[in-house]
């Protein structure tokens, strides 16, 4: 049995969806205020001085705080049952069926919400590793729980919840830098849909 590491946005689906899932989970009146309070964090991403990491500490801070995880919880359940299937790469579903077929372990390890990924991943039977939002007494805080799972912490978390060593193979797939470090702990790599050495 081999370990196969999976990115989510952009590798199994075909675009980034944390911004639709803000986009349906918050109200209208924070999304349109938040697009004249966010405008110069975003600039910044764009000129490269404010990382991502800075970036979406800031969006779910301003969406989700205070917001009920009850209803949080609700717009997962949606999103995960019908948008994000349209987004799939039949590509990326051959490869998660190859490795179902071969009996190995089969991780999601992505930056996105576990508000609407451990709904699909519980759907096709995958395990995951993922960035989740703080609740305290039933309310969203709007920070995270732990650090985002982006960049060096997909590895160290793979690390912590996996013995690679138990491993004959492990396989990586991957479409951005801030997959490099999951990329690295693997035997074989795919990056962009393309093998790398």
């Amino acid at each position: 049995m081999n370990l196969a590491l999976f990115d989510f946005d952009g590798t199994i689906t075909t675009r980034e969806l944390m911004p639709e899932f803000v986009r349906m989970a918050t109200t209208k009146r924070r999304l349109m205020v938040g697009r004249v309070v966010l405008a110069p964090v975003f600039v910044g991403y764009k000129a490269g001085v404010v990382s991502g990491n800075a970036i979406r500490d800031r969006i779910a801070d301003f969406a989700f705080r205070g917001l009920p995880q009850s209803d949080l919880q609700a717009a997962g359940e949606h999103f995960a049952r019908d948008v994000i299937p349209p987004t799939v790469r039949p590509e990326a579903m051959e490869r998660l069926q190859w490795h179902r077929d071969q009996g190995d372990t089969i991780v999601v390890v992505s930056g996105s919400f576990d508000l609407y990924l451990s709904h699909w991943c519980a759907q096709h039977g995958l395990e995951l590793l993922c960035s989740s939002l703080e609740v305290r007494n039933g309310v969203m805080t709007g920070r995270f729980e732990g650090a985002q799972c982006v960049g060096a912490e997909k590895s160290r978390r793979v690390r912590e919840h996996y013995d690679l060593s138990r491993f004959p193979v492990v396989y990586a797939y991957g479409d951005t830098h801030e997959d490099r470090d999951l990329l690295a702990l693997a035997h074989r790599r795919w990056y962009r849909g393309r093998e790398v050495e």
